[in-house]
């Protein structure tokens, strides 16, 4: 059975066993998670030492005690329940937060097991036969992944008792999901931004132990081939974009508010670590790491998705939102409770659209040779296309002939990308149809992209080039409009006159990738160091 092979894959990241084809926790642990779910006043578990003193026994229920937790995470559970938590705070915490989180734990399996036997049933007839259950979703490989709230809520419980194993773990290049670092880095780096970050972590608990989330979210690994097959769409290379003739799409300048309090159901670009959620359960708290704070069933989909490489991308839609916060990175706080009041499609998700797309990570004068353009303008096409439906993209370049090989450092005459009645799905090739992409037939109607200094502010790129990226990665995929948060960037003053005059020339993608390129070009060999818009336009910068 199909769903079985699912489960196979991931079983060896799962605290879980398998017996006579049903899962269960072992049966120490369901004592155990009974006695937690009775409370403080028969469990005596009414402190962070406490706390901690039943998540040990727990794994040793489990032999994980070969698999030792971060050293300071005792004391980084003590100091946040017992020392920085009020007393009434720790008073329902221990009373009803904790006991409710343990009987979730107790469900865990039997949530597992529904999952596996309803997930492709349920969205039977309107995934058109794409596999949805949970499985490693690897590199290389295309596949979306559908898990319920409340599942996703239960994997969030195991990872604040830390109960998943790590060993196999980086082998498969899966980021860390259990929480002990974060209460590590705590006690042994204490700043109020880290603090802050549990807080919105237990809000979370808080709100679902109180009420149930009822939708669905989606986890998709989204892969540019590198190989060339005689259908689907496959990595572009330099000869595609120089000779696109996409119109390019509006662009629209924010000089404050934030990509996630976006009202136009654009698609929300997540600044992302190439492990997805970067450093959200370390000490990292900038644009990923605070989304994911923010929006915690994010951190289920670190379960399952490995590292991303050059030509990947992953989406995630249906995120429910649970806390207001202000500040960034040292300054990060949590100011309490969000109501998310985004409308629920068909399959049940929220309709929040989060793309994590990497980008280089400090590049210095690299970021100006033609291959790492290549890489960053593809790395973002990856992320805001829709890749299995890639017909409604032949009418927008001029095909130059035969396809080449991945494209090497300065390669000019790299491949194009192959368009035909076929799309791919998954590891899967079907035939396209009318009826298959008639959606896309006015480009318009889709979502634009709201996003904003990708790649730039920790990770060291040049701003001003990852505008202009993003823009024409979004043209090329037929978005409608980039929605361009610059947070208050300086060397971005003049961007909103600069995208005006460009799109007043009505240039196309492969008229601006050209410009870029030039510059580029000027600026690796010393021939300017001026900024990308002062060397477009003098007169306006």
């Amino acid at each position: 059975m199909e769903t079985r092979e699912d489960l196979k894959s991931l079983l060896p990241f799962l605290p879980l066993v398998v017996r006579s084809s049903s899962l269960f926790w072992p049966s120490r642990v369901v004592e155990a998670l009974k006695a937690l779910s009775e409370g403080p006043d028969i469990n005596n578990v009414n402190s962070g030492e406490s706390l901690f003193a039943a998540i040990s026994d727990i794994r040793n229920s489990l032999s994980l005690c070969a698999e030792p937790l971060a050293p300071s995470a005792p004391e980084g559970y003590s100091l946040f329940f017992d020392e920085l938590m009020s007393r009434a705070e720790s008073t329902k915490w221990f009373g009803e937060v904790l006991p409710a989180l343990a009987n979730l734990l107790l469900r865990m399996p039997s949530l597992l097991q529904s999952h596996y036997e309803n997930a492709d049933k349920f969205f039977n007839g309107v995934t058109n036969g794409v596999r949805t259950s949970l499985r490693l979703l690897g590199p290389q490989v295309a596949g979306i992944v559908f898990l319920s709230q409340e599942l996703i809520a239960a994997f969030l419980a195991c990872a604040f008792f830390c109960l998943f194993p790590v060993t196999d773990r980086g082998a498969k290049h899966l980021p860390t999901i259990d929480l002990d670092h974060l209460f590590e880095d705590l006690y042994e780096n204490y700043s109020e931004k880290q603090e802050n970050k549990i807080m919105c972590i237990l809000h979370y608990f808080e709100r679902i132990c109180s009420c149930t989330p009822g939708g669905f979210v989606s986890f998709e690994r989204k892969v540019l081939p590198w190989e060339q097959f005689p259908t689907g769409i496959s990595y572009p290379g330099a000869d595609f974009w120089n000779k696109s003739v996409a119109p390019l799409c509006s662009f629209e300048v924010h000089n404050l508010g934030f990509i996630e309090d976006q009202s136009n159901g654009a698609l929300e670009v997540d600044f992302a670590n190439k492990y997805l959620g970067g450093g959200a359960l370390h000490r990292g708290c900038v644009q990923e790491e605070i989304r994911f704070m923010i929006n915690p069933e994010l951190i289920a989909g670190m379960l399952f998705l490995p590292r991303m490489e050059d030509n990947e991308a992953i989406e995630i839609v249906g995120a429910e939102r649970f806390s207001n916060y202000r500040g960034y990175a040292s300054s990060f706080r949590f100011s309490g409770d969000h109501v998310d009041r985004r409308n629920v499609d068909s399959f049940g998700r929220r309709n929040t659209r989060i793309v994590a797309i990497d980008a280089l990570n400090n590049p210095g004068m690299r970021q100006y040779k033609l291959n790492y353009l290549l890489r960053e303008i593809n790395k973002a096409f990856c992320g805001f296309s829709d890749l299995p439906k890639c017909n409604h993209y032949k009418s927008f370049f001029r095909n130059s002939g035969p396809q080449g090989a991945q494209s090497e450092e300065g390669d000019e005459d790299a491949n194009v990308i192959p368009m035909n009645k076929y799309l791919v799905r998954g590891s899967d090739i079907i035939e396209d149809s009318d009826e298959t992409c008639s959606w896309c037939q006015d480009h318009k109607h889709k979502n634009g992209i709201a996003t904003g200094n990708w790649g730039c502010g920790a990770f060291g790129g040049d701003t001003e080039i990852k505008a202009i990226i993003q823009w024409l990665a979004a043209s090329q995929a037929l978005r409608p409009a980039i929605f361009y948060y610059t947070f208050g960037v300086e060397v971005l003053r003049n961007l909103d006159k600069v995208s005006q005059w460009i799109v007043s020339h009505e240039w196309t993608v492969g008229d601006l990738w050209n410009m870029l390129v030039e510059y580029s070009s000027q600026r690796l060999n010393g021939e300017t160091n001026v900024g990308f818009f002062k060397w477009l336009l003098p007169s306006l910068c």
